[in-house]
């Protein structure tokens, strides 16, 4: 066996919970790889819901969706993540499969435009109510900028605190590498 990397293990966990047909949220577009990602994922038949505050992200991702052909099964708001529940259209709610989050900054954009701990667990709350049972919610934590620790506590905190009745929650994480590397919280709704 041969323990996986951070991003191709939040891959892997986002290939497992989605099939052709499904529902996915992008908490935080970027540049749009987890995107198009997805939207190869859910296919044809299916949708992905996409979110940033930077326009920058939006413009990038749409430019990606476009190459990639997958334009129409994707819809993106300039808005934070913390709108989900308002966002996605009431008829999606309940069949949401699996969402992804980088949390830090836009790789490429201005660094002191960061996500925060408080908008993140609102999403992870609304998402936890309008998924559907097994969805999966990836949180990929990358801490090694100014916030980047409070937001790391915090939700280690959130996640720790979360009734096992309602989530199963998985740290995955490389304890032995310098420079704050990146770790995953994996959130699955019970």
């Amino acid at each position: 066996m041969k323990l996986e990397k951070i991003l191709p293990f939040a891959s892997r966990l986002l290939k497992d919970s989605l099939t052709h047909g499904d529902i996915a949220v992008d908490g935080t577009v970027g540049n749009g790889f987890d995107t198009v990602f997805l939207a190869d994922l859910v296919g044809e038949e299916g949708h992905v819901y996409g979110f940033d505050i930077q326009q920058a992200a939006i413009d990038q991702t749409e430019k990606k969706l476009a190459s990639e052909k997958v334009t129409e099964r994707c819809t993106l708001f300039t808005a934070g993540h913390e709108q989900v529940t308002y966002r996605i259209p009431e008829k999606h709610h309940g069949q949401i499969k699996a969402a992804i989050f980088n949390l830090g900054y836009l790789p490429g954009g201005d660094k002191s435009i960061i996500t925060h701990f408080e908008t993140t667990i609102s999403s992870v709350e609304q998402l936890l109510d309008i998924m559907a049972p097994g969805g999966m919610i990836v949180l990929v934590i990358y801490h090694g900028h100014p916030g980047g620790a409070e937001e790391r506590d915090h939700l280690l905190e959130y996640a720790a605190a979360l009734s096992q009745h309602r989530a199963h929650v998985l740290q995955y994480q490389f304890i032995n590498q310098v420079n704050d590397p990146p770790f995953i919280l994996a959130i699955e709704k019970i």
